[in-house]
């Protein structure tokens, strides 16, 4: 999934981006609040994590006006503040969940997790189409029970349509999704992930379908 991290402390804006990206999702991370504030009014993303004490803009203010938008994106806030106010201020504002620091990264992606479930409408960890089931907190994938091994884009996007079966996904969109800023990317890239994913399932006998609908995107079907 596509992640915004506005986050000034490098150290742990390093660590968090890495963690992200190792689990496959694309980072844009971003140590100035008024530029986070920036990329918010012009990209969507899927999860934004947010500091509170940054230089340009504080966290409280992006967050306002982010729902002053009525931008919908979930929202993760970093605090070091571990006053009650401060964690319902941010709650009150639209926050969607906070963590104080210092934290454990397991926490951090635990609610990474949740948040995403949340925003595609899913309770728990389990994506399954037919005989495909993809485990998010694993981010494992098999077919019929059987393993199926998939480069960490491939991965990305399989979970981004499987999220939402039958929805059309433009290849554009697709692009933002699966690339951060930063990566060399092209709907020609999307086209080689989604034919590598094609084979892949095929030969595992996977019943979910990845459909081409031309002139309009991608969308994945289950065929029982």
């Amino acid at each position: 999934m596509r992640i915004l991290l506005v986050e000034d402390t490098r150290d742990v804006g390093e660590a968090i981006a890495a963690r992200l990206r190792a689990l496959g999702h694309a980072v844009d991370w971003e140590v100035d609040g008024a530029a986070g504030d920036a990329l918010l009014a012009v990209q969507t993303y899927d999860l934004v994590i947010l500091d509170v004490n940054l230089p340009g803009l504080d966290g409280f203010a992006i967050l306002r006006r982010l729902r002053g938008r009525r931008g919908p994106v979930p929202v993760l806030v970093l605090t070091a503040r571990s006053e009650v106010d401060d964690r319902v201020g941010a709650l009150d504002l639209g926050a969607d969940d906070y963590l104080v620091k210092p934290f454990d990264f397991r926490e951090l992606e635990a609610r990474v997790r949740a948040l995403l479930r949340r925003g595609s409408g899913h309770a728990d960890n389990a994506l399954t189409l037919g005989n495909l089931r993809l485990d998010r907190e694993a981010r494992s994938a098999c077919v019929a029970g059987e393993p199926l091994d998939l480069t960490r884009r491939e991965w990305t996007l399989i979970e981004i349509l499987a999220a939402r079966p039958g929805r059309i996904f433009a290849k554009g969109e697709l692009v933002e999704r699966v690339f951060a800023f930063e990566e060399e990317s092209s709907e020609n890239a999307v086209e080689q992930i989604v034919a590598r994913l094609r084979r892949k399932l095929n030969a595992a006998g996977a019943q979910a379908e990845i459909r081409t609908l031309r002139g309009l995107g991608y969308q994945v079907v289950c065929q029982e």
